[in-house]
């Protein structure tokens, strides 16, 4: 079980506060490996650039996609750039793979209301990972919108205690979020400005 599971598993299960796209999944998504990839050492950071370790099998079919997908060569990939790139489709990735774990399917996009996943133990553990308030996935739920029912404060101390390399990840997918947003408010006031033109407003 990965962390970018729990995170879908999640996304799926707890309403959000607000409604979000498969782009913000993707995002968090993308995050949610990295930091998987730092804790197994698969990865480090220097800064903010991402170092290749030493290869190895994680035991879950994307996340070794992901750090296949490393870029081994200088200059280092910026975790900014990671989460664009790896992020790009992520969401669909993870729904089709769990679309055939579980035969029959189902809507899984958060704001459409989807049918909650059938008990199984990527379920079991997901939920008490959520349950436990664990940081690293309370924080990515709540840059997606997903409340967690804790104070802010409590929230913002949880994640001072993790590794600062993890705390990169995390302040990166919240800024990766916080741009497609302003991307989407620019392109929604262009076109409103272009149906204005065209009606003669």
């Amino acid at each position: 079980m990965t962390t970018a599971r729990d995170l879908f598993i999640t996304a799926l299960d707890v309403p959000a506060g607000r409604p979000f796209a498969q782009g913000d999944l993707s995002l968090a998504l993308a995050g949610a490996e990295l930091v998987d990839l730092i804790a197994d050492e698969t990865v480090h950071l220097d800064d903010d650039r991402i170092l290749p370790g030493l290869p190895r099998a994680t035991g879950d079919r994307l996340l070794d996609e992901a750090a296949a997908a490393l870029r081994r060569d200088t200059p280092y990939e910026s975790v900014e750039d990671w989460l664009w790139r790896r992020g790009r489709g992520l969401a669909a990735a993870y729904a089709a793979d769990l679309k055939a774990q579980e035969p029959g399917g189902r809507r899984w996009l958060p704001h459409k209301h989807p049918t909650p996943p059938t008990d199984s133990p990527d379920r079991g553990r997901a939920t008490t990972r959520w349950a436990s308030r664990e940081p690293v996935l309370v924080s990515l739920a709540a840059a997606l919108g997903i409340p967690d029912g804790t104070a802010e404060g409590t929230q913002e101390q949880d994640t001072a205690d993790l590794p600062d390399a993890t705390v990169t990840v995390l302040a990166a997918v919240h800024g990766a979020l916080t741009e497609l947003a302003a991307v989407r408010q620019r392109r929604r006031i262009e076109d409103d400005a272009y149906a204005n033109v065209w009606r003669g407003l």
